[in-house]
């Protein structure tokens, strides 16, 4: 079982199993989202618990995206493929350990121009 929650505690989440590796992805959206690229493992929607829900407010950033954060202190929670059985929670909001490692970067075609990725995990474009 995996734990976290939002900065103010409003918005808790459990997570039952063992997290994927995460990917960090650096398109405009992500990055505009969170501050700066988004970190996340995507885990089945059977396996999620979300406590305080009422506290959430969505956001349909496209036609198959909406992303989810707390309407209290405003942390970025989830990305939510709206006809997929997965959901992606932000790494940053777990509580620790979350036993895993980023596995790779995606969209770094888009990544912003003030860093550089100098990990040697992949890098998709795309």
């Amino acid at each position: 079982m995996h734990q976290g929650s939002c900065l103010c505690g409003a918005v808790r989440f459990e997570v039952t199993g063992a997290l994927h590796p995460p990917d960090a992805c650096h398109c405009s959206q992500c990055r505009k989202h969170s501050g700066h690229f988004w970190a996340s493992t995507d885990v089945s929607r059977a396996a999620l618990t979300i406590h305080g829900a009422d506290h959430l407010t969505w956001f349909r950033s496209s036609e198959k995206v909406q992303r989810g954060f707390c309407s209290t202190c405003g942390s970025s929670l989830f990305w939510d493929p709206l006809k997929k059985d997965t959901i992606s929670i932000a790494m940053g909001a777990f509580d620790l350990p979350t036993g895993t490692r980023l596995a790779m970067h995606i969209h770094v075609a888009d990544k912003g121009d003030y860093y550089e990725i100098g990990d040697g995990l992949p890098q998709n474009q795309h």
